[in-house]
């Protein structure tokens, strides 16, 4: 079992940035893919950006150049580095994990995850 606490969010004017992190606790083998999702109130859930199990990165074409996904394995913790933040980007934001080997550019983490946070709000104003 794995769990996954996100921290990080809060509320920042356009044009600035966050850092979001996800703890995971418990099995590390079961975090080699992971994701960090996006959901907008009224609209579905997105992927924002993944990584998989040799580091490799995928990334949603809003967010390209933007925002980086970063995992340090030594502490089992995901990051979300968010930078020229947007309107759009207001929303809130879940890091997902799942087992597994996976080479891949990242495409894992758009599909099948196995794990989520509790999800972290992100308030980006004007």
């Amino acid at each position: 079992q794995v769990q996954l606490v996100e921290s990080g969010g809060g509320s920042v004017q356009a044009g600035g940035s966050l850092r979001l992190s996800c703890v995971a606790s418990g099995d590390s083998s079961s975090t080699n893919c992971m994701a960090w999702y996006r959901q907008a109130a009224g609209k579905e859930r997105e992927l924002v950006a993944g990584i998989d199990t040799v580091g490799s990165t995928r990334y949603a074409d809003s967010v390209k150049g933007r925002f980086t996904i970063s995992k340090d394995n030594a502490k089992n913790t995901l990051y979300l580095e968010m930078n020229s933040l947007k309107l759009e980007d207001s929303a809130m934001y879940y890091c997902a994990a799942k087992g597994g080997i996976y080479i891949d550019n990242g495409y894992c983490a758009t599909y099948g995850m196995t794990y989520w946070g509790e999800g972290i709000m992100v308030t980006i104003s004007s």
